[in-house]
């Protein structure tokens, strides 16, 4: 078991920090996981930690350079001794920031969600005929592939993470290792698909999941998949939509589709969607338009005050994309109320809408002499 976790943790990562104990010594279990790291081919620092004084354990530290992986690194995490120059060498294996030309632009959508809700089905069916390149990318899991699509003239690339749990036959205990791929996947996506089962419901599990991508600020699509494996009245889709946004009440933004894989229902018109959502993520809206509609909104509903003090909004602009994130100054942070946020976010999805995606707001102080 101890073996299986350490595979995925080393698959997944993009560098390795291998953390050893000086006290103990140089034991049988640190030379097996040194022949694992030595065959996944991945960038190794190598840690001896609880070195309280260099000078006292340089001997012993000296003794882990017998596991052929690099030089050993002494730090003391109780006492942050080392830590620096730890950091140093990890991040030196860090790429360089440049420009990859065109691939930066195209969308990258992730496909995620439950072990067996449909998220290979779901893809394969989206892929079709239009795949160009399969290809495991470094720096993911062995089992996420990264697949290539032009549709409509339009070129996608599908981050898929399913597949790896019934591949490499995952105990449940071992399941908070999906979570790592998950998250791997999440972070490089610009658009998420949340996969749900129609037949089981949105769970709190789904929620667990939809939450990462919710943190991370990506576009979010809730799929629902096996529409066609269950009854329907004039009602169910009223009543599920009225789950699914209970459950996930912390995104109401997200879009919502009803898809089935087996039938081919629906799935194409996801690529329209995730056209709105990245559109939406993407969104820059005019400083003036901004001032314009936070004014009306003031004047429509007084901002909150305490103790005689009322907070004041001097302006909006916003500053970044993906997601559309906004800054606010005022003349006291702490009068701030997130439900006041709230409306004035409400205001500016009414006026542009930004379905799919999450909107970020920063406050900030000036005082009323800067204005």
């Amino acid at each position: 078991q101890m073996r299986e976790q350490a595979q995925i943790a080393i698959d997944t990562a993009d560098v390795i920090i291998f953390i050893v104990d000086v006290k103990q010594g140089l034991v049988d279990a640190d030379s097996k996981v040194a022949d694992m790291l030595r065959r996944s081919r991945k960038p190794v620092v190598l840690v001896v930690n609880k070195v309280d004084s260099f000078q006292k354990y340089m001997m012993d530290v000296y003794e882990f350079y017998n596991l052929g992986i690099g030089e050993p690194h002494p730090i003391s995490a109780a006492s942050m001794l080392g830590i620096g120059d730890m950091l140093d060498e990890v991040t030196s294996y860090f790429p360089e920031h440049t420009a990859e030309g065109e691939e930066d632009e195209r969308p990258r959508i992730a496909i995620v969600g439950k072990p067996n809700v449909g998220k290979s089905s779901i893809i394969n069916k989206l892929v079709g005929e239009n795949r160009v390149i399969v290809s495991d990318i470094a720096g993911t899991t062995r089992d996420a592939i990264d697949t290539e699509v032009v549709h409509n003239g339009t070129e996608y690339v599908f981050i898929d993470t399913a597949g790896l749990r019934k591949k490499n036959k995952i105990k449940e205990e071992l399941e908070r290792f999906s979570i790592i791929r998950t998250v791997t996947a999440v972070e490089r996506a610009d658009v998420v698909l949340v996969v749900i089962d129609a037949a089981e419901g949105v769970t709190e599990q789904d929620a667990k999941i939809a939450g990462i991508a919710h943190e991370r600020g990506k576009g979010v699509i809730i799929v629902v998949n096996k529409w066609d494996a269950i009854e329907k009245n004039d009602k169910t889709i009223y009543e599920y939509e009225n789950e699914i946004r209970r459950i996930l009440s912390f995104m109401p933004y997200a879009e919502i589709m009803y898809v089935s894989a087996k039938t081919g229902q629906r799935l194409m018109k996801l690529y329209d969607m995730i056209d709105i959502v990245i559109a939406n993520q993407t969104l820059r809206v005019a400083t003036g338009v901004l001032n314009e509609i936070m004014a009306e909104a003031v004047a429509m509903q007084q901002p909150p005050s305490d103790k005689g003090k009322r907070l004041k909004l001097y302006y909006i602009t916003q500053v970044a994309v993906k997601p559309p994130t906004f800054v606010i100054f005022v003349n006291d942070k702490e009068l701030m109320h997130f439900s006041y946020t709230r409306y004035l976010e409400n205001k500016i999805r009414e006026a542009f809408g930004f379905k799919g995606t999450s909107l970020k707001f920063f406050i900030r102080e000036r005082k009323e002499k800067d204005q």
